[in-house]
């Protein structure tokens, strides 16, 4: 069955948060597609022409149950899709299929002439450099607490002894085994005498610590804000979800305006962005997670925030 004006939802299998926001747009009535690339060959296949007649591409994506035209697409919901690994093949047979997958599926959804896309994968990966965020926000006006990015170890003791209260952060949350444990990088407290040689395999972030009362994670909407407090105690919220009692916060006027403007530079439609909150009520900026999680947010406090996506997936145009 071929899909009217569908919104593609791009994502994998098990994903809570794009069920929410397929449940809104079932609610209003808009065809959805949704499909996960690692499902190619079995439960999807993809057929797009070039070169032959107006407009400039014509072809399909089928999945078991539905087939969109990508002539008629309007919006992509690109949420957390996986490649296919083909681990059944031998490892250079698996890297030249996998390449022909994300160059293939993936060429073939870029070159859509699609009104909206939340977020485009080429932009999620772009806006995904931390250095890149820091002197972003600093340009744009938001506070940014002092941050060292080195692989130089003598750098790293010089900025921790002089900073005194420094945490370290990954520069990239990265998929990480231990003796076949997962293994999850926090943001940890680091001191001068922990600075070795090793630091000069890669480089490091060192960030001085912010003296907060609580954190924030506010998610961006098209023209929608909904800021979270979240208070724990902890330096990283994330160990401890048992622990975080959370707050509806309405953001300085100069806070929110600033962080639309960094979507808009980015020019992305949305984002979770991080934030702390000092003794003082000053908002430092941390970090931007281009397609970051919300959902158990939306369970926590009611804000509709699957409802402002099936809003802005289903117009048909991004403007209207």
């Amino acid at each position: 069955m071929i899909e009217e004006r569908p919104v593609l939802v791009v994502t994998e299998a098990d994903d809570l948060t794009a069920d929410m926001v397929i449940t809104e747009l079932n609610r209003r009535n808009v065809p959805v597609v949704r499909f996960d690339p690692a499902d190619i060959g079995t439960d999807v296949t993809v057929s797009v022409r070039f070169g032959t007649c107006p407009p400039s591409m014509a072809g399909q994506v089928h999945t078991s149950s539905r087939t969109a035209d990508l002539t008629r697409v309007r919006a992509v919901y690109w949420r957390r899709p996986e490649w296919p690994a083909f681990s059944h093949l031998a490892p250079g047979d698996a890297r030249f299929a996998a390449a022909q997958v994300r160059f293939g599926l993936g060429g073939s959804l870029y070159a859509m002439d699609c009104p909206l896309w939340v977020n485009h994968p080429l932009l999620i990966a772009a806006a995904d450099y931390k250095p890149a965020q820091l002197a972003l926000a600093q340009r744009l006006g938001l506070a940014v607490p002092p941050t060292l990015v080195t692989n130089d170890p003598d750098e790293a003791r010089e900025f921790i002894t002089s900073e005194r209260d420094v945490i370290f952060k990954t520069l990239r949350w990265t998929p990480y085994t231990r003796n076949g444990v997962p293994v999850t990088g926090w943001a940890d407290p680091v001191s001068a005498d922990e600075i070795d040689e090793s630091v000069r395999v890669t480089p490091h972030l060192f960030q001085t610590r912010v003296d907060k009362v609580a954190d924030l994670r506010v998610l961006i909407v098209g023209r929608h804000t909904f800021a979270v407090r979240i208070d724990s105690g902890l330096l990283d919220w994330r160990r401890d979800y048992e622990a975080l009692t959370y707050t509806v916060e309405h953001l300085p006027d100069r806070v929110s305006k600033a962080l639309h403007r960094y979507l808009e530079r980015l020019g992305l439609v949305s984002g979770s962005f991080d934030l702390a909150v000092d003794r003082a009520g000053k908002h430092w900026w941390l970090e931007l997670n281009p397609n970051g999680q919300w959902a158990w947010l939306e369970t926590e406090t009611g804000l509709p925030m699957s409802a402002a996506f099936a809003d802005l997936l289903s117009k048909e145009t991004p403007h209207e």
